[in-house]
């Protein structure tokens, strides 16, 4: 039996026994951070540089990189570490200010892409308004009260988790400090605190994906009104990247949470993880600038 205040450090699971094969996670989760870094590195920069994509649009995208940038941060360069020096400890500390940063990284995001969302409505559906609606001012009162709510958010459940006296050992099934795998750990009652932080925050992410489904509903309509085929690619261009993104974040989170216990497994954990976690935040910029000519051109420009 060990309770909170006697645990100075938690043990990951890792990724592999063997020698050889701890090493090839650690390059291949090296090649996937630079790729991370350096698309949405590029994005935030050519976004900074560039005036002419001082809209909102780009505001936003530029705020999602930021927060796509600190998610992968926030859990895989611990991951590459332990891979590398052959251990699994995290010190007690270090896994609290990682459940506090995932947490806001993953809640400012959701956020933020519901603001994105709107932004897309107001410039298909309302465009005379777009002005107005999104001025200058009310993208960074919106932006502002994205990463308020995650700072809010994890603040909360932060606090909450590491409140609750732990008797079931220190090893975590899971590559990164997770809440819900240090729920398990619990030996009390007081854990349904923090069940219940979680289900409203369910329900308040699931609120923002009604709003998502209602807008698309009404953008897609105005889209198929527009009478030129070059009028509709345009509008469907500037809306299918945010409509991927949001598929991106919403099966892998569901993949992760709702999955069969029956078919749970420590393997397929650590694969479901990866793919919520990780494969986000470096496939973001890609997906991005894929379909976006004019923020590919700019990011030629400052490339070159």
């Amino acid at each position: 039996m060990c309770n909170s205040s006697s645990i100075s450090q938690f043990l990951l699971l890792a990724f592999a026994d063997r020698r050889e094969l701890q090493l090839l996670h650690f390059w291949l989760f090296l090649g996937i951070y630079l790729a991370a870094l350096l698309g949405n590195g590029l994005i935030i920069t050519t976004i900074a540089w560039d005036h002419h994509l001082h809209t909102p649009m780009y505001f936003f995208l530029l705020n999602l990189s930021l927060l796509d940038l600190g998610c992968i941060s926030t859990t895989l360069p611990k991951a590459m570490a332990n891979s590398l020096w052959d251990t699994r400890a995290i010190s007690y500390s270090a896994c609290a200010a990682q459940v506090f940063f995932f947490a806001i990284f993953l809640q400012a995001e959701w956020s933020l892409l519901t603001i994105m969302c709107y932004d897309r409505y107001v410039a298909i559906c309302r465009p005379l308004h777009y002005g107005t609606l999104l001025g200058s001012r009310a993208c960074v009162h919106m932006a502002a009260a994205a990463w308020a709510s995650g700072f809010l958010t994890a603040l909360l459940h932060t606090a909450s988790t590491f409140s609750l006296p732990l008797c079931q050992g220190n090893a975590l099934g899971q590559f990164f400090c997770e809440i819900p795998q240090i729920l398990k750990l619990s030996c009390s009652h007081s854990y349904l605190r923090e069940v219940g932080l979680t289900v409203i925050s369910v329900l308040l992410a699931f609120a923002c994906f009604i709003f998502m489904v209602v807008s698309y509903v009404q953008i897609f309509r105005a889209v198929l009104r527009i009478p030129s085929q070059q009028g509709r690619h345009k509008a469907f261009s500037t809306c299918l990247p945010h409509l991927a993104v949001v598929s991106l974040v919403i099966s892998t989170a569901m993949l992760a949470y709702l999955k069969p216990p029956s078919i749970s497994s420590p393997s397929l954990d650590l694969v479901v993880a990866v793919l919520y976690s990780v494969v986000p935040p470096a496939l973001n910029p890609l997906i991005y600038s894929m379909r976006n000519q004019e923020l590919k051109n700019s990011i030629r420009k400052v490339i070159s």
